[in-house]
Protein backbone atom coordinates (compact mmCIF):
# COMPACT_ATOMS: atom_id res chain seq x y z
CA UNK A 1 0.00 0.00 0.00
CA UNK A 2 3.15 2.01 1.19
CA UNK A 3 4.27 1.81 -2.26
CA UNK A 4 1.28 2.25 -4.46
CA UNK A 5 0.88 5.48 -2.63
CA UNK A 6 4.22 6.63 -3.36
CA UNK A 7 4.40 6.05 -6.58
CA UNK A 8 1.05 7.60 -7.25
CA UNK A 9 2.11 10.81 -5.40
CA UNK A 10 5.36 10.45 -7.96
CA UNK A 11 2.85 10.13 -11.00
CA UNK A 12 0.87 13.32 -9.26
CA UNK A 13 4.32 15.43 -8.83
CA UNK A 14 4.73 14.97 -12.43
CA UNK A 15 1.79 15.57 -13.66
CA UNK A 16 2.22 19.47 -12.16
CA UNK A 17 5.42 19.89 -13.67
CA UNK A 18 4.12 18.83 -17.20
CA UNK A 19 0.89 20.73 -16.42
CA UNK A 20 3.38 23.90 -14.93
CA UNK A 21 5.65 23.87 -18.28
CA UNK A 22 2.79 23.11 -20.38
CA UNK A 23 0.87 26.77 -19.12
CA UNK A 24 4.35 28.50 -19.40
CA UNK A 25 4.52 28.02 -23.10
CA UNK A 26 0.86 28.84 -23.62
CA UNK A 27 1.33 32.27 -21.40
CA UNK A 28 4.18 32.58 -23.84
CA UNK A 29 2.04 32.64 -26.67
CA UNK A 30 -0.46 34.90 -25.59
CA UNK A 31 1.01 37.32 -23.83
CA UNK A 32 2.37 38.07 -27.72
CA UNK A 33 -1.25 39.32 -27.90
CA UNK A 34 -2.38 40.24 -25.03
CA UNK A 35 -1.19 40.22 -21.25
CA UNK A 36 -2.94 39.12 -17.79
CA UNK A 37 -5.60 41.67 -17.17
CA UNK A 38 -4.45 43.23 -13.74
CA UNK A 39 -2.62 46.19 -12.75
CA UNK A 40 -1.87 48.75 -15.52
CA UNK A 41 -3.06 46.46 -18.40
CA UNK A 42 -6.34 45.73 -16.47
CA UNK A 43 -9.28 46.71 -19.26
CA UNK A 44 -12.18 48.53 -18.08
CA UNK A 45 -14.75 45.33 -19.11
CA UNK A 46 -13.58 43.90 -16.02
CA UNK A 47 -16.37 44.18 -13.50
CA UNK A 48 -15.85 41.75 -10.59
CA UNK A 49 -12.47 43.21 -8.57
CA UNK A 50 -10.88 42.85 -5.82
CA UNK A 51 -9.07 44.94 -3.77
CA UNK A 52 -5.29 45.16 -4.23
CA UNK A 53 -4.31 44.77 -1.03
CA UNK A 54 -6.34 41.83 -0.34
CA UNK A 55 -5.65 40.25 -3.78
CA UNK A 56 -2.13 40.04 -3.31
CA UNK A 57 -2.37 38.50 0.37
CA UNK A 58 -5.35 35.93 -0.81
CA UNK A 59 -3.70 34.93 -3.75
CA UNK A 60 0.11 34.34 -2.33
CA UNK A 61 -1.25 32.09 0.82
CA UNK A 62 -1.48 28.96 -0.52
CA UNK A 63 2.16 28.53 -1.19
CA UNK A 64 3.17 29.75 1.97
CA UNK A 65 0.49 27.62 4.25
CA UNK A 66 1.08 24.32 2.25
CA UNK A 67 4.66 24.50 2.87
CA UNK A 68 4.19 25.55 6.60
CA UNK A 69 1.72 22.55 6.93
CA UNK A 70 4.54 20.05 5.67
CA UNK A 71 6.94 21.39 7.79
CA UNK A 72 3.97 20.45 10.39
CA UNK A 73 3.55 17.15 9.37
CA UNK A 74 5.32 14.11 11.11
CA UNK A 75 5.30 12.09 7.98
CA UNK A 76 8.28 14.58 6.09
CA UNK A 77 11.12 12.52 5.91
CA UNK A 78 13.09 14.28 3.79
CA UNK A 79 12.69 17.61 6.04
CA UNK A 80 14.80 15.86 8.85
CA UNK A 81 18.24 16.38 6.03
CA UNK A 82 19.55 20.30 6.05
CA UNK A 83 19.26 20.45 1.94
CA UNK A 84 15.82 20.12 1.67
CA UNK A 85 14.83 22.29 4.91
CA UNK A 86 16.97 25.06 3.16
CA UNK A 87 15.68 24.78 -0.09
CA UNK A 88 12.42 25.03 1.66
CA UNK A 89 12.74 27.77 3.47
CA UNK A 90 14.14 29.91 1.06
CA UNK A 91 10.58 29.23 -0.99
CA UNK A 92 8.56 29.93 2.44
CA UNK A 93 10.80 33.32 2.92
CA UNK A 94 9.74 34.70 -0.62
CA UNK A 95 5.87 33.61 0.29
CA UNK A 96 6.38 35.61 3.64
CA UNK A 97 6.90 38.82 2.35
CA UNK A 98 4.59 38.63 -0.98
CA UNK A 99 1.71 37.60 1.24
CA UNK A 100 2.02 39.25 4.51
CA UNK A 101 4.20 41.82 4.15
CA UNK A 102 4.12 42.83 0.51
CA UNK A 103 0.53 43.71 0.33
CA UNK A 104 0.00 45.70 3.35
CA UNK A 105 2.55 48.02 1.94
CA UNK A 106 0.71 48.76 -1.31
CA UNK A 107 0.10 52.11 -2.17
CA UNK A 108 -3.35 53.18 -3.79
CA UNK A 109 -2.81 49.84 -6.10
CA UNK A 110 -5.79 49.08 -9.07
CA UNK A 111 -7.98 47.01 -8.32
CA UNK A 112 -7.60 43.12 -9.45
CA UNK A 113 -9.88 41.25 -11.75
CA UNK A 114 -11.61 38.38 -9.53
CA UNK A 115 -10.39 35.79 -12.54
CA UNK A 116 -7.39 37.05 -12.61
CA UNK A 117 -7.01 36.59 -8.67
CA UNK A 118 -8.26 32.67 -9.17
CA UNK A 119 -6.36 32.28 -11.52
CA UNK A 120 -3.15 33.13 -9.29
CA UNK A 121 -4.71 31.12 -5.94
CA UNK A 122 -5.24 28.26 -8.41
CA UNK A 123 -1.25 28.25 -9.53
CA UNK A 124 -0.40 29.21 -6.04
CA UNK A 125 -2.21 26.13 -4.83
CA UNK A 126 -0.86 23.70 -6.84
CA UNK A 127 3.16 25.14 -6.94
CA UNK A 128 2.99 25.35 -3.45
CA UNK A 129 1.70 21.81 -3.16
CA UNK A 130 4.21 20.82 -5.68
CA UNK A 131 7.65 22.76 -4.21
CA UNK A 132 6.30 21.68 -0.73
CA UNK A 133 5.44 18.11 -1.41
CA UNK A 134 8.71 17.07 -3.29
CA UNK A 135 11.15 18.93 -0.49
CA UNK A 136 9.14 17.46 2.33
CA UNK A 137 8.88 13.59 0.66
CA UNK A 138 10.98 13.11 -2.36
CA UNK A 139 14.05 15.12 -3.17
CA UNK A 140 17.21 13.38 -2.04
CA UNK A 141 20.81 15.15 -1.78
CA UNK A 142 24.49 14.62 -0.77
CA UNK A 143 24.90 15.53 2.91
CA UNK A 144 27.35 17.73 1.65
CA UNK A 145 25.03 19.34 -1.25
CA UNK A 146 24.98 22.90 0.47
CA UNK A 147 28.99 22.69 0.06
CA UNK A 148 28.00 21.80 -3.77
CA UNK A 149 28.98 24.60 -6.84
CA UNK A 150 25.79 24.11 -7.71
CA UNK A 151 23.79 25.08 -4.36
CA UNK A 152 26.16 27.65 -3.57
CA UNK A 153 25.78 29.55 -6.91
CA UNK A 154 21.70 28.99 -7.08
CA UNK A 155 21.60 30.47 -3.59
CA UNK A 156 23.60 33.62 -4.12
CA UNK A 157 21.55 34.06 -7.31
CA UNK A 158 18.32 33.67 -5.30
CA UNK A 159 19.04 36.08 -2.43
CA UNK A 160 20.42 38.75 -5.27
CA UNK A 161 17.23 38.28 -6.85
CA UNK A 162 14.62 38.42 -3.92
CA UNK A 163 16.50 41.56 -3.24
CA UNK A 164 16.42 43.38 -6.01
CA UNK A 165 12.68 42.18 -5.84
CA UNK A 166 11.66 44.05 -2.77
CA UNK A 167 14.16 47.21 -3.91
CA UNK A 168 12.41 47.11 -7.22
CA UNK A 169 8.98 47.34 -5.02
CA UNK A 170 10.11 49.51 -2.85
CA UNK A 171 10.90 51.91 -5.44
CA UNK A 172 7.85 51.26 -7.48
CA UNK A 173 5.87 51.86 -3.85
CA UNK A 174 7.57 55.59 -2.96
CA UNK A 175 6.84 56.75 -6.62
CA UNK A 176 3.10 57.13 -5.07
CA UNK A 177 2.43 59.54 -2.14
CA UNK A 178 -0.91 59.15 0.09
CA UNK A 179 -3.87 58.84 -1.89
CA UNK A 180 -2.29 59.13 -5.27
CA UNK A 181 -3.05 56.27 -7.81
CA UNK A 182 -1.50 57.73 -11.31
CA UNK A 183 1.54 56.29 -12.73
CA UNK A 184 5.09 57.60 -13.00
CA UNK A 185 8.41 56.65 -14.45
CA UNK A 186 10.38 55.24 -12.05
CA UNK A 187 14.15 55.94 -11.41
CA UNK A 188 16.97 54.60 -9.53
CA UNK A 189 18.16 51.06 -9.36
CA UNK A 190 18.11 48.94 -11.52
CA UNK A 191 15.32 50.85 -13.46
CA UNK A 192 17.89 53.03 -15.26
CA UNK A 193 18.77 49.89 -17.06
CA UNK A 194 15.40 48.02 -17.30
CA UNK A 195 11.06 48.38 -17.47
CA UNK A 196 11.01 45.14 -15.00
CA UNK A 197 13.37 45.63 -12.46
CA UNK A 198 10.99 43.92 -9.68
CA UNK A 199 9.99 41.29 -12.45
CA UNK A 200 14.17 40.53 -13.20
CA UNK A 201 14.55 40.26 -9.63
CA UNK A 202 11.94 37.60 -9.57
CA UNK A 203 12.96 35.79 -12.17
CA UNK A 204 16.64 35.81 -10.98
CA UNK A 205 15.68 34.35 -7.71
CA UNK A 206 13.82 31.24 -8.88
CA UNK A 207 16.42 30.91 -11.59
CA UNK A 208 18.45 30.67 -8.62
CA UNK A 209 16.21 28.40 -6.77
CA UNK A 210 15.91 25.75 -9.33
CA UNK A 211 19.72 25.83 -9.83
CA UNK A 212 19.93 25.21 -5.70
CA UNK A 213 17.06 22.69 -6.36
CA UNK A 214 18.76 21.13 -9.06
CA UNK A 215 15.28 19.67 -10.11
CA UNK A 216 12.79 19.65 -12.56
CA UNK A 217 10.29 20.82 -9.47
CA UNK A 218 12.28 23.60 -9.73
CA UNK A 219 13.00 24.50 -13.12
CA UNK A 220 9.56 24.09 -13.86
CA UNK A 221 8.63 26.91 -11.83
CA UNK A 222 11.43 29.25 -13.01
CA UNK A 223 10.39 28.40 -16.69
CA UNK A 224 7.10 29.45 -15.96
CA UNK A 225 7.68 32.59 -14.39
CA UNK A 226 9.88 33.58 -17.28
CA UNK A 227 6.95 32.93 -19.20
CA UNK A 228 4.63 35.00 -17.38
CA UNK A 229 6.42 37.72 -16.52
CA UNK A 230 8.49 38.22 -19.74
CA UNK A 231 5.35 38.57 -21.58
CA UNK A 232 4.17 40.85 -18.54
CA UNK A 233 7.71 43.17 -19.12
CA UNK A 234 7.31 43.60 -22.55
CA UNK A 235 3.68 44.97 -22.50
CA UNK A 236 4.67 47.29 -19.25
CA UNK A 237 7.84 48.77 -21.62
CA UNK A 238 4.94 49.14 -24.42
CA UNK A 239 2.33 50.80 -22.06
CA UNK A 240 5.17 53.32 -20.94
CA UNK A 241 6.35 54.21 -24.05
CA UNK A 242 2.95 54.59 -25.50
CA UNK A 243 2.02 56.75 -22.51
CA UNK A 244 5.08 58.94 -21.54
CA UNK A 245 7.06 60.65 -24.28
CA UNK A 246 10.06 61.13 -22.28
CA UNK A 247 10.30 57.46 -21.36
CA UNK A 248 14.53 56.59 -21.49
CA UNK A 249 14.74 55.08 -25.19
CA UNK A 250 17.87 53.26 -24.08
CA UNK A 251 16.00 51.12 -21.07
CA UNK A 252 15.62 47.53 -22.11
CA UNK A 253 12.40 45.44 -21.29
CA UNK A 254 13.70 42.83 -18.64
CA UNK A 255 17.42 41.79 -18.77
CA UNK A 256 20.28 44.86 -18.54
CA UNK A 257 21.70 45.82 -22.21
CA UNK A 258 20.06 42.68 -24.11
CA UNK A 259 16.46 42.16 -23.95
Amino acid sequence: MATATAVAEERLLAALVYLQCAAGCLLLGLNQHSNSPYGRQATPSCRLRVPARVAWAVQELPSLALPLYQCASESAPRLRDAPNCILLAMFLVHYVQRSLIYPFLIRGGTPMPLFSCLLAIMFCTSNGYLQSRYLSHCAVYADDWIRDPRFLMGFGLWLMGMLINIHSDHILRNLRKPGDTGYKIPRGGLFEYVTAANYFGEIVEWGGYALASWSVEGAAFAFFTFCFLSGRAKGHHQWYLQNFEEYPKFRKILIPFLF
